[in-house]
């Protein structure tokens, strides 16, 4: 039996990042009730700062309740989202976020050296996300200051 994939535009591989980025800020359930994980195809590979590589849904949803169980409440900042389109299966999208994390809140620009700017490059095919490498700083509550010299300045 041959393998047929589906063809898809730009923008719906953005629909598909939109539906992923609203369920993380809805406590990973997506518009239709469903969880996040329905999201990612079985297989699937997840990054984030700080956590590693995860690989098939058991060990993303692994990452998710790990990272998740930090946060009090994320909200993307929709309105000012940057596509960047490859014209095949990769998307890349950047923006900011605020929230309150267990350590703190947080805005992007607030201050500016801090936490809230983010990039994530998605594989997405078939309608579905093949790969989602998160690209961040994961010091939401800017605390992790000693380290570095010219914060305290």
């Amino acid at each position: 039996m041959a393998l047929t994939r589906q063809t898809m535009t730009d923008e719906q591989r953005k629909s598909v990042a939109l539906e992923y980025l609203k369920a993380l800020d809805n406590g990973g359930v997506t518009s239709s009730g469903g969880s996040i994980l329905e999201l990612l195809a079985d297989d699937a590979q997840v990054c984030f700062p700080k956590w590693g590589l995860a690989t098939g849904k058991d060990q993303i949803g692994k990452l998710f309740g790990d990272v998740g169980g930090t946060f009090k409440s994320i909200a993307h900042e929709y309105a000012t989202l940057n596509w960047i389109f490859s014209g095949s299966d990769l998307v890349v999208c950047e923006g900011t976020s605020s929230g309150e994390h267990r350590d703190g809140p947080w805005r992007a620009g607030v201050p500016q050296w801090g936490g809230g700017r983010w990039c994530d490059v998605f594989e997405i095919r078939d309608w579905q996300i093949q790969r989602c490498f998160i690209y961040l700083d994961p010091d939401y509550a800017g605390k992790d200051t000693a380290r570095y010299p010219w914060l305290g300045r």
